[in-house]
């Protein structure tokens, strides 16, 4: 039978849960991962090892993990994507190849869920859910509108009245309509 492979970043957490604040026991971790105790007893002493003598690079080129937080959104929704065809068993083996525990893959699902909700909303419902910001703005735009109209009113009866004023000429001058004087 071919001995798995597991990815570095799988191994280093493997690790740290035996050597952390927190630290889990070979056998009470290899009950919990289906990992072998002696596999990951050997982990840790070859880490304890390389330990403190190695720098960051050479430890991450020796098999340090690359830290999930430093995983690119496109890479977690590859991983997502990936694990929602997968049986349970295979899924184990693929989180496994990947470096990734099933509640990370849990936590990366709901982001998922929640941005394609949040992208798939209707406008009308997005209209309601604007900030208070966004609402005073579209009201002052609203009333721009409204004097914007009012204005081309009052100039447009300017311009009528001007015009009335040229037709009929101004009677207002010196003639004198009674008579007599």
């Amino acid at each position: 039978m071919p001995t798995p492979s597991y990815s570095h970043g799988f191994k280093a957490r493997m690790i740290q849960r035996m050597a952390g604040s927190e630290a889990i026991s070979a056998t009470g971790l290899s009950k919990e991962v289906g990992v072998s105790q002696n596999t990951l007893s050997r982990w840790l002493r070859e880490a304890r090892n390389l330990g403190p003598t190695m720098g960051r690079q050479q430890r991450k080129r020796a098999g340090g993990p690359k830290s999930s937080r430093r995983w690119s959104a496109d890479e977690k929704l590859r991983i997502v994507m990936a694990a929602e065809s997968l049986s349970d068993e295979e899924l184990g083996a693929f989180l496994r190849r990947e470096g990734v525990h099933e509640t990370q893959l849990s936590e990366w699902r709901e982001k998922v869920r929640e941005a394609s909700t949040d992208a798939l909303k209707d406008a009308k419902r997005k209209r309601s859910e604007r900030t208070p910001e966004a609402r005073k703005i579209e009201a002052l735009e609203r009333e721009i509108r409204r004097k914007d109209k009012a204005l081309a009113e009052v100039t447009a009866l300017l311009a009528l009245k001007k015009k009335l004023e040229d037709i009929l000429g101004d009677e207002d001058g010196d003639t004198n309509t009674r008579s007599g004087t």
